[in-house]
């Protein structure tokens, strides 16, 4: 085996992160692309030295002409490498990004929960995480959102989904295939520039690299690592907040009364943060920012001040030191 800059890298980043524990099953997401060959192949490479049983898992979400052919690559890529192989085929075509995401993560939940991999890895790299900083920032997002693809986190109890390629970038995984002769399964969608995410990375990136910051792309990588830390710290401290201010700790049901004492003696930044754990129990889907804004309007306002009601019914009110939270029929 060829040892590379890019094998000694990944090796390091996962033993100073603590990625995967030695002798573990690792589901590895494969699509065919460049990202994906190239983290199965750092990963096959690598395996002698943490003992791990390795499964490659790929998802056919219908919504290509070549789809059918993608997968049978993949499986026969497989087959050659001696690795397990599992098919996921959406039963319709999934026509939009953030449903084939969605759909994509419970197809790979559910493989791993079957077939007892304790990971999901995926070939995310640096580029990604700077498309998704911009991404999340057009769109509108406070921190959590322009740090949202991290290094690890937990789908379920027992499986967690990890990233060891933030650090790489998409340049990076090219040339890393290139070298070891890496046979890529283009796929035209990444072609296609009425997704947004394809505008932001063969337009948007480019020109930023050429007028503003030839590094732009690792300057906002980067800027999503520090962010990473940053949103860790301030969730804990809010978490912290929240439990001294609720009544009875707890955030299972309504009606829920918060202690505008405590909150007050907040910066705005952990009130916000506490206001939306609050809301994000209470409410079917996330808060937005209007939401979160009136209710840590609260924290300061005039006794009996109100709330017009949340989505589901839920209103707030101030009564005294108390910030009461119930459904409007009380």
């Amino acid at each position: 085996m060829v040892w590379t800059a890019l094998h000694a890298k990944i090796h390091r980043t996962i033993k100073a992160r603590h990625l995967f524990e030695r002798e573990q099953r690792l589901l590895v997401a494969v699509s065919g692309g460049q990202d994906s060959l190239c983290l199965i192949k750092l990963l096959l490479d690598l395996q002698p030295k943490w003992g791990w049983e390795l499964g490659i898992a790929h998802c056919d979400h219908r919504w290509r002409d070549d789809s059918q052919a993608n997968a049978h690559h993949v499986e026969n890529l497989a087959k050659n490498w001696g690795v397990c192989f599992y098919l996921k085929i959406a039963s319709e075509p999934v026509n939009s990004e953030a449903k084939a995401r969605d759909w994509r993560y419970r197809a790979l939940s559910a493989i791993a929960q079957a077939d007892n991999y304790q990971y999901i890895v995926t070939g995310h790299t640096a580029s990604d995480r700077a498309e998704t900083l911009l991404y999340n920032l057009i769109r509108g997002t406070g921190a959590d959102g322009l740090q949202a693809l991290t290094w690890q986190r937990s789908l379920t109890d027992k499986i967690a989904l990890v990233r060891p390629l933030l650090e790489v970038t998409r340049k990076q995984t090219e040339e890393f295939c290139q070298q070891f002769e890496l046979p890529i399964w283009e796929d035209a969608t990444n072609q296609n520039l009425k997704y947004a995410r394809n505008r932001i990375r063969q337009e948007l990136i480019p020109y930023l690299q050429q007028n503003f910051n030839p590094q732009a792309e690792l300057a906002l990588a980067q800027t999503a690592e520090l962010l990473q830390a940053e949103v860790e710290y301030l969730e804990q401290a809010a978490q912290q907040l929240r439990e001294a201010s609720l009544e009875n700790a707890c955030l299972s049901s309504l009606p829920l009364r918060l202690n505008r004492r405590v909150l007050q003696t907040a910066p705005l930044a952990l009130q916000r943060r506490v206001m939306r754990q609050v809301l994000q129990q209470i409410l079917a889907d996330a808060p937005n920012f209007e939401h979160i804004e009136k209710l840590t309007a609260l924290i300061t306002a005039p006794n009996r001040s109100q709330t017009d009601p949340f989505p589901g019914g839920a209103i707030a009110q101030v009564q005294g030191d108390w910030i009461l939270l119930e459904t409007v029929d009380g």
